[in-house]
C-alpha cells in the first residue's frame, strides 16, 4: 500500500475526498481543537481492516498518524505485537492492510462522551467506511466505537450490529456488519492499555481473529 504522511492537523486531500469533514462542531462535550481525521493518503482498494477507536488524544501529537513516535502508536503496535503481528510502526500495519481511526474525531473533556455526540459523528465515520469497498474485518474498541457502528447499521439497516451487554460477555461471538465481520473489544489507544493486563490479553485474542480474516 502507498502510504504518504501529511499533517496531522489538517484533513488530508484523501479524507476530503470521501466527505470525511465536521463542518458545524455542533457538539458540546468535546475539544474542537482537537479535531482530527487521518491524515494520510492510502489506496482505498487496498484497506481490508479497519481498527475504530474512541476519540481523538488530549494532546494531537499522540495520535496515530503524528510524526515520531505518539502514544497511539505505542499501544496499537503493542497490541498487534501482542497478536503475534510482526510490525514496528502505525506505517508497517497501514502496508498491511489495516488502517486506523476514531469513531469521534473531536478530543474529549471528560471522562465519557454524550451518546448525541457518538451519533453525530457516526455520520463521519460512516463515510469513512464507506471508503473501503474491499473491507473484510472491523475492529470496535471500547463502547464507544460499538455504539458508533451500531448507530451507522441502524440507520442503514434498521438493526444493531453487536448486541447490548458487557465487552466480556459479547466479544467472542460472529457478528457481521453487511459482510464484514465485527470485532467488539477494548480500547487498545492510551495509557490505560499498559495497566489492564485483562483487558490486554482479550484485545490481543481479537487482533489475531481479525487477522484470518484477511486470510493472513
Amino acid at each position: 500500500m502507498s502510504v504518504k504522511h501529511l499533517s496531522h492537523v489538517n484533513v488530508s486531500s484523501f479524507m476530503a475526498f470521501i466527505g470525511v469533514k465536521c463542518e458545524a462542531f455542533p457538539c458540546s462535550d468535546v475539544v474542537t481543537g482537537n479535531y482530527l481525521v487521518p491524515g494520510i493518503q492510502v489506496d482505498p482498494l487496498r484497506v481490508r481492516a479497519v481498527m475504530v477507536s474512541e476519540a481523538s488524544p488530549p494532546d494531537v501529537k499522540d495520535y496515530y498518524y503524528a510524526d515520531g513516535d505518539p502514544l497511539f502508536q505505542r499501544t496499537t503496535v503493542q497490541a498487534f505485537r501482542d497478536a503475534g503481528v510482526d510490525a514496528g510502526s502505525i506505517g508497517e500495519l497501514l502496508e498491511m492492510g489495516f488502517y486506523f481511526t476514531t469513531a469521534v474525531k473531536c478530543g474529549k473533556t471528560g471522562y465519557g462522551i454524550k451518546t448525541g455526540t457518538v451519533k453525530e459523528c457516526s455520520l463521519l465515520l460512516e463515510r469513512e467506511l464507506d471508503a473501503f469497498p474491499n473491507l473484510k474485518s472491523l475492529l470496535l474498541m471500547g463502547d464507544v466505537a460499538i455504539k458508533a457502528l451500531n448507530y451507522i447499521s441502524k440507520r442503514k439497516t434498521g438493526r444493531n450490529v453487536v448486541p447490548p451487554g458487557s465487552t466480556y460477555k459479547i466479544r467472542g461471538n460472529k457478528y457481521f456488519y453487511g459482510s464484514i465481520r465485527v470485532f467488539p473489544s477494548y480500547l487498545q489507544a492510551g495509557p490505560s492499555f499498559f495497566i489492564e493486563q485483562s483487558k490486554r490479553r482479550m484485545i490481543a485474542e481479537d487482533i489475531r481473529e481479525a487477522v484470518k480474516t484477511l486470510g493472513a
